[in-house]
């Protein structure tokens, strides 16, 4: 087992939960802090190991805890869920996370740098481009065939006419 402290974070909009496991597997408290004291507090802290559903802005703390030589393990949501034993809230949450981190059997998600989110935001963007151009060509066909003005599916016929 690590020597070093296992404290799981429940990322949220405006506060972050944190629960912490000493080197013993015991609960080592809790913490409430908002998203501006976090990496203060963390600066305080001696390295530890710092688990995170992966998810919404789990990649940025990662990149931004790691500056500050603590160990990070980004876990799949899905498997972090099995661990939870209680009555759903933010520290069973943070609780859950720290636990399934300290089982150690989770394949973490690998945390991605700058570079790979740019490039899944712009490959999202255009997913999502591409879905709403199909939509709105569909909605024109559609409207059209109503004045029996009917087109085959794409929009090369489309442009066309």
């Amino acid at each position: 087992m690590s020597e070093q402290k296992i404290t799981g974070i429940d990322l949220a909009k405006t506060n972050f939960y944190l629960f912490s496991i000493n080197a013993h597997g015991k609960p080592a408290g809790k913490t409430k802090l908002s998203r501006n004291q976090l990496l203060n507090w963390l600066v305080q802290q001696p390295k530890m190991t710092v688990a995170m559903e992966a998810g919404g802005a789990s990649h940025y703390w990662a990149r931004e805890i790691r500056k500050l030589d603590h160990d990070v393990i980004l876990l799949p949501a899905q498997h972090v869920k099995a661990y939870q034993r209680c009555q759903k809230n933010d520290y069973n949450d943070a609780q859950a996370i720290a636990e399934a981190c300290q089982h150690g059997t989770i394949r973490p998600v690998p945390i991605k740098t700058l570079e790979q989110q740019d490039v899944q935001t712009f490959l999202n963007m255009r997913r999502l481009v591409s879905m709403e151009r199909t939509q709105l060509i569909n909605h024109i066909r559609g409207l059209l065939a109503e004045y029996g003005i009917v087109f085959s599916k794409g929009a090369a016929e489309l442009r066309q006419k």
